[in-house]
């Protein structure tokens, strides 16, 4: 008789616990990212789709390609089919305020990833700390530059993140007082990098270094070095994906990169997301430590 109801009491506890995963709220979680052109995002945007799965999420991902209005126009379209969450990697860090806003009225929690927003409120930012990735950039082309010379910057200047880099690979270069920036330029596409690299090496003939603010400008870069016959110069990358790291491995002029895990965090952000779904504490800033490449 005890084993009987020894048997129903078991029974009854794996009903229970089966009708509670069985009642599990999926979650709609929105994510607008700023593209998929490059390695970097298209790794993000898996990474985020496995852990959704994972996680019981039903994701829906759009792409603002880098155009703020399509942004805006896609989180506007998340706000209207009421997700419970968005995760967005901001096409401009000031541009998307207004969305974030628009959507913390709706009661729809926001995290950012990777591209932080200026002036607004979010539940989370997981990201990459691009402050300390620039600070190990400086100090290791202040290395490569024995102390002195010149160098010169393509950056991204409506991009948080990049102006963390590019803040923190100044303050690396500081230990170095003879190393001179005698250029920082825009260069968002890889195209756009390579008009400006080549600009910047016509009229510095004898350019020392250059850090592109990702694997695009960094390419671009090595690219005009070669127009420019300039085969000294020490170009220094962000990002790390497989084609920039490779060109580490065969290019001279290519010495190093400071590599991202976009896999880490799309992941981080999906479960960012969903703990605070479920009440439990988050942090407002989850960082990814960066690594350096500079070779096989």
């Amino acid at each position: 008789m005890k084993n009987i109801k020894l048997l129903g009491s078991v029974m009854l506890v794996s009903l229970a616990l089966f009708s509670q995963s069985s009642l599990a709220k999926e979650y709609k979680i929105g994510a607008s990212l700023l593209t998929q052109q490059h390695p970097f995002y298209i790794d993000l945007a898996n990474a985020m789709k496995e852990e959704a799965k994972k996680d019981n999420v039903n994701l829906s991902v759009s792409i603002a390609n880098q155009d703020l209005n399509k942004q805006l126009s896609d989180v506007e379209d998340f706000i209207t089919k009421k997700v419970d969450a968005i995760i967005i990697s901001p096409v401009d860090s000031k541009g998307v305020q207004a969305a974030i806003i628009k959507a913390d009225k709706a009661g729809i929690p926001v995290i950012t990833v990777d591209v932080a927003a200026e002036g607004v409120p979010v539940v989370s930012h997981v990201a990459t700390d691009n402050y300390a990735g620039g600070v190990e950039a400086g100090k290791l082309m202040g290395k490569l530059l024995n102390g002195k010379g010149t160098v010169a910057i393509i950056s991204y200047p409506a991009l948080q993140s990049v102006v963390a880099r590019v803040d923190g690979f100044k303050k690396g270069l500081s230990d170095t007082p003879d190393i001179k920036i005698v250029a920082e330029q825009p260069g968002i596409t890889r195209a756009e990098a390579l008009t400006t690299a080549q600009n910047i090496m016509q009229a510095n003939a004898n350019l020392n270094g250059l850090f592109g603010f990702g694997d695009d400008a960094a390419l671009a870069a090595v690219i005009a070095a070669k127009s420019a016959h300039n085969d000294n110069i020490k170009i220094i990358g962000f990002d790390g994906m497989k084609e920039a790291r490779d060109a580490v491995d065969s290019e001279k002029t290519f010495a190093a990169v400071i590599r991202q895990y976009p896999d880490q965090m799309g992941a981080k952000a999906i479960d960012a997301a969903v703990d605070h779904l479920n009440g439990k504490p988050v942090e407002k800033m989850i960082p990814v430590q960066p690594g350096v490449y500079t070779g096989k």
